[in-house]
């Protein structure tokens, strides 16, 4: 705002008298250089209340023009910036600083009682409703500092210091005077009641917010909509809150979308979140965790990148200890309609979970795999979900669907379908599954693992999938690291393979979006448990170099697979090996998408035209499924595989030409 104020002149004191103004005492009110009366009617100062200037007008849909100005309005200790507009306040607004150019009507009260953190450090029980795993939320917090608050608690020195440093965050924050910032549109809305607003805010027919900040900006505005009510809340930057939801202690991160009458209580929802109809209660949704339907309920479970199907639901509860169990389906997990899942259980990375799961299963190194229920047996189908069409399509659409428009993004994510973490899996799934044929017999019917079966068939096609997609990754890797340099011998070749870095052997984490490797995971938890780390901002800044450095960090420990896998030695390896390498690589991008393709044509079958050409001949059924759907070759997903087959093709043949005359 930045005015310059004075004291009213005895004429303007008249005058707004005159207009049917009030002072508890006219020396207390403070007014802009620039400042007229001209706009100010039927409003009572209490306090100490500063005027900005009124010099512009707004133009409401419809196209009627408001002068700003102020018009039936109690002032209680405010703050008033330039060429606001603010009338028709029921009760009055207090202890509020409010931004330039706002616009507020039709208001019930907006106040701020005491000092208040808005929101921040409260403590919100995800995963388990009974408590154990709280997480404070602020206004910095991420995905992944949220993951390590709740999932870390056998490092009680580390969650204690990173509750501390929340607090510190809150505690700077805090204030006995609320803002609302520039360009703020409040209508036609119920009590707000120590709520911190960002600039360019709308909050529309909102029924109730309590105790919370909303971090809109000019960048990325934050809509609040019809009918909703918000306590102990975050709402950050880009989000959409509409249509009668029902928030209760959450966290609602960047691009998120709650509506149409959906409830959550006690949990957070990261970036790319979407909410319609259901309910959520203590989840810890992931970026791109997405409901839609009336019939879901998501409780207690750690979810990200995850498509709920209608009647989704999940049990916390065997009623003895109360709602006490906790679950987590990992990066890519969906469920089908009406598939139910009683926790604890555990389900592996890109995984498809069909019927009912009531024997707690932990699938965690069979990725990319069925879960379906026969019978109230749980069937495990190892690996299958790498050749599906839903997976690569899946894959493709979160990064176009990224709604986030904030310049400082709080989330740190990474797309990859295949990355050290999910390969790791692979080579941890094969093994488990030549074990079991090894241990039960290669002619055995079904395998047990983990209160689940596998028959014979998956069992030997599972080892097949996670094979392909190993070399696939590999491969991948190798091309990458060797793209755009002539060799001019295999002793080049060997120092271009050579890491830039130690960091990235081992094991990886996904920690709720961000892929890193566990010993740079360490190294923050360790620093921020010896006090070195000791900012939310020096937190979030470590996230963003890992995330920086990912292909870095990739390539280390890809190497090292390499070396494992073909059992190749680094100070020996040659040109003739590589091509080796990328013919295996060509072979297992091409059958993959190929397997991709035929899943496509699925979709085209006649099965699939069921119901179209109504009243007509087969014939038509086909015209009219043509019209509607488009015929199978000129799909767009289905020309992207077949242009992704010549790529691929074309790039290791490249690099085989490249590095051919050394072999």
């Amino acid at each position: 705002m930045g005015n310059v104020y004075r004291k009213l002149t005895e004429d303007e004191v008249l005058q707004l008298k005159s207009q049917s103004c009030l002072a508890d005492d006219w020396e207390k009110v403070f007014v802009a250089e620039g400042f007229s009366t001209k706009y100010v009617h039927h409003t009572r100062f209490s306090g100490e209340v500063k005027l900005g200037e009124f010099r512009s007008e707004f133009t409401l849909p419809g196209g009627i023009k408001k002068h700003s100005g102020l018009r039936h309005v109690t002032l209680h200790n405010v703050t008033v910036g330039n060429n606001c507009c603010i009338e028709n306040i029921q009760n009055y607004i207090a202890n509020y600083e409010i931004g330039d150019g706002a616009f507020i009507e039709n208001v019930d009260i907006i106040l701020v009682e005491g000092r208040s953190t808005f929101g921040n450090g409260i403590e919100v029980s995800v995963l388990n409703e009974t408590g154990g795993r709280e997480v404070l939320i602020n206004d910095k917090l991420s995905a992944h500092q949220a993951y390590i608050l709740a999932l870390y608690r056998h490092r009680p020195e580390l969650i204690s210091r990173m509750k501390e440093i929340t607090d510190f965050y809150s505690n700077k924050h805090a204030s006995t005077v609320g803002s609302i910032g520039k360009g703020v549109m409040i209508l036609n809305t119920g009590s707000i009641r120590n709520v911190r607003i960002g600039d360019c805010c709308r909050i529309c027919g909102t029924c109730r917010l309590s105790n919370g900040s909303i971090n809109s900006n000019e960048m990325a505005p934050v809509h609040i909509g019809h009918g909703v009510i918000c306590d102990d809340f975050i709402i950050s930057s880009g989000s959409h809150v509409d249509d009668g939801a029902v928030l209760t202690r959450c966290f609602v991160g960047q691009a998120c979308r709650l509506g149409h009458n959906y409830s959550a209580s006690d949990s957070l929802f990261f970036s790319n979140c979407q909410g319609e109809n259901g309910e959520a209660c203590a989840i810890f949704a992931g970026p791109y965790t997405v409901t839609h339907h009336k019939s879901t309920l998501l409780i207690a479970g750690m979810f990200s990148f995850m498509n709920a199907g209608s009647g989704s639901n999940q049990s916390n509860h065997m009623y003895k200890l109360g709602p006490i169990h906790q679950g987590t389906m990992e990066r890519g997990a969906k469920t089908t309609s009406d598939s139910y899942i009683l926790w604890p259980a555990r389900v592996g990375a890109f995984s498809l979970v069909m019927g009912r799961h009531v024997n707690h299963a932990d699938t965690s190194n069979l990725p990319f795999s069925y879960l379906i229920e026969q019978q109230n047996t749980t069937f495990l189908v190892p690996g299958v979900n790498l050749r599906s069409v839903g997976t690569i399509r899946d894959a493709q659409k979160w990064p176009k669907r990224d709604q986030r428009k904030d310049p400082n993004q709080l989330d740190y994510i990474n797309y990859n379908l295949l990355s050290p973490y999910t390969i790791q899996k692979m080579f941890a799934g094969r093994k488990i599954l030549k074990e079991l044929k090894r241990v039960s017999g290669e002619t055995s019917e079904t395998y047990s693992y983990q209160s689940a079966k596998i028959k014979n068939s998956s069992l030997n096609s599972g080892i097949r999938y996670y094979e392909i997609a190993i070399h696939k990754f590999l491969g991948n890797s190798i091309i990458k690291r060797l793209e755009g340099t002539n060799f001019q011998s295999n002793e080049e070749i060997r120092q271009r393979l050579k890491p830039d870095t130690e960091i990235g052997i081992g094991e990886w984490v996904d920690i709720s979006g961000l892929i890193a490797p566990k010993s740079e995971i360490e190294k923050l938890m360790n620093g921020i448990e010896s006090g070195e780390i000791n900012r939310l901002k020096h937190i979030n800044a470590r996230f963003a170099e890992m995330h920086t450095n990912y292909y870095t960090y990739e390539w280390t420990w890809a190497y090292n697979k390499i070396q494992e896998f073909y059992g190749l030695n680094p100070e020996t390896i040659t040109a003739k090996e590589i091509i080796a390498i990328v013919q295996d690589w060509k072979v297992s991008v091409v059958g993959l998408d190929r397997m991709v393709y035929d899943d496509a044509r699925k979709e085209f079958s006649l099965s699939a035209m069921t119901g179209f050409g109504a009243d007509g001949s087969r014939d038509e059924m086909k015209l009219d499924f043509e019209q509607v759907r488009g015929d199978f070759e000129s799909n767009p997903f289905v020309t992207a595989v077949l242009k992704h087959i010549d790529d691929k093709t074309a790039l290791g043949d490249e690099l085989i030409n490249r590095i051919g005359q050394l072999a």
